[in-house]
């Protein structure tokens, strides 16, 4: 078995479209979230996300590519991309037929606006639309490309065709839980010597309308707008739900051997992953966290240590989220509880990139010395006593860094980086 090493970050957020920028942002105390700008909030409860002001498609991608990408594959071209330069790594520098894309995201159409004119045709005189007429009048009137815009998994296409990587390779799909695994299952591959590289993370791009207005119902968003990004606050008494964020975070994976030979430096070592679920009520995380119990307990026997120097923590700031997430950690570590911050009160919720995201965070932090903070966390409520690593960032050694990802429907993924 091949040990396997993290040698690129990729991070595209709303602090920036930059690695560094973003990292540096974290640790600074800044936030990212604001009013949304690119359409009309006012049905909304929820009306702040962290948007990407100055991300530029034709940087990462050619135009013939970005005619068929939505803004999810853009973003996930744009992490790839950095990643990969970060890593010293071009297609002249692989063995495409070992080099392994793994990823995970949340696409799940292309901008409906592009089939609202076939709708409209379908409608007959009384208003209503049907199948049959839709067929029959309005399925010629749908944007061509449609469908092809649509494919969700296009990015693994998109970034295989830039860096022509033809092994192993899989698309995971849902929330923060998909891009953990998703990096999981790479380092899986990479192990076993399927691949000798492989580029792996999440992506998403929330914070637009259809998912907005998808969300905005199920009550874990904050509608608290007149606080501004003060409204994201985990593990606080007057916490009131999440704020969305775009962007992308990518890893470039390799054999330790592969990475020694051309002398690259490593962040660190993607030495443990684990699973677990809840198997319990939808959107209703188990109570002592059950499941995320058993993802940490798992990724630590593979890591072969039994603690940890920080956790990169979900922090969701749901009610039900956080104090099961501090339960499970309690549970795992008793008496050695580490410290767990969460960063998603900077960079927002980037949800099917967030378990990507805290696995980037955790590799910059073990090769830094230095871990960000929780932000607005005034009042911590009792039922998440640990130390969240309130309002400033922490320099400290971090020799084992776990990073922790929740999925909507009970999935927990636990990944442990190690120096």
């Amino acid at each position: 078995m091949n040990d396997v090493v993290i040698t690129g970050v990729g991070l595209a957020t709303g602090l920036g479209v930059d690695t560094t920028a973003s990292w540096e942002g974290m640790l600074e105390g800044r936030s990212a979230i604001g009013p949304l700008t690119t359409f009309d909030t006012e049905p909304l409860h929820t009306r702040q996300g962290a948007e990407i002001a100055d991300f530029r498609p034709r940087d990462f991608a050619d135009r013939r590519a970005l005619r068929m990408m939505t803004r999810e594959d853009q973003l996930a071209v744009a992490g790839a991309t950095l990643a990969m330069d970060d890593a010293g790594l071009g297609v002249d520098d692989l063995d495409g037929d070992m080099g392994g894309l793994y990823l995970g995201g949340n696409k799940e159409v292309s901008e409906p606006e592009r089939i609202t004119d076939g709708i409209v045709a379908a409608r007959g005189p009384d208003g209503t639309a049907t199948i049959e007429r839709f067929m029959a009048e309005g399925k010629d009137k749908v944007f061509p490309l449609f469908y092809v815009e649509g494919l969700q998994a296009a990015a693994l296409f998109y970034i295989s065709d830039k860096y022509q990587l033809r092994g192993a390779n899989c698309y995971y799909h849902g929330t923060a839980d998909a891009s953990a695994t998703a990096i999981g299952r790479a380092a899986r591959a990479v192990r076993r010597g399927e691949v000798e590289v492989a580029i792996a993370g999440g992506f998403d791009a929330p914070v637009w309308w259809w998912p907005m207005t998808r969300m905005d119902a199920l009550g874990v968003l904050s509608d608290r707008n007149e606080m501004g990004p003060a409204a994201f606050r985990p593990y606080d008494v007057d916490r009131s739900g999440s704020i969305f964020g775009e962007g992308a975070a990518i890893v470039v994976l390799e054999s330790a051997d592969h990475a020694r030979a051309r002398g690259a430096t490593p962040y660190g070592r993607l030495a443990g992953f684990g699973g677990g679920h809840d198997a319990g009520r939808q959107l209703t995380p188990d109570p002592e966290g059950r499941g995320l119990v058993a993802a940490m307990r798992h990724a630590l026997a593979d890591a072969g240590t039994d603690t940890v120097s920080w956790i990169a923590a979900h922090g969701c700031a749901t009610r039900l989220g956080d104090p099961s997430e501090t339960a499970a950690i309690r549970e795992v570590f008793g008496q050695q509880t580490p410290p767990a911050s969460s960063v998603k009160p900077a960079t927002g919720h980037l949800v099917a990139g967030a378990g990507a995201l805290n696995v980037a965070v955790a590799a910059l932090a073990v090769r830094h010395g230095a871990v960000p903070p929780t932000l607005n966390l005034d009042n911590p409520d009792p039922t998440c006593a640990l130390d969240h690593v309130p309002h400033e960032a922490r320099e400290m050694t971090v020799d084992h860094a776990m990073a922790l990802a929740r999925g909507l429907e009970g999935q927990n993924v636990a990944l442990v980086v190690s120096r």
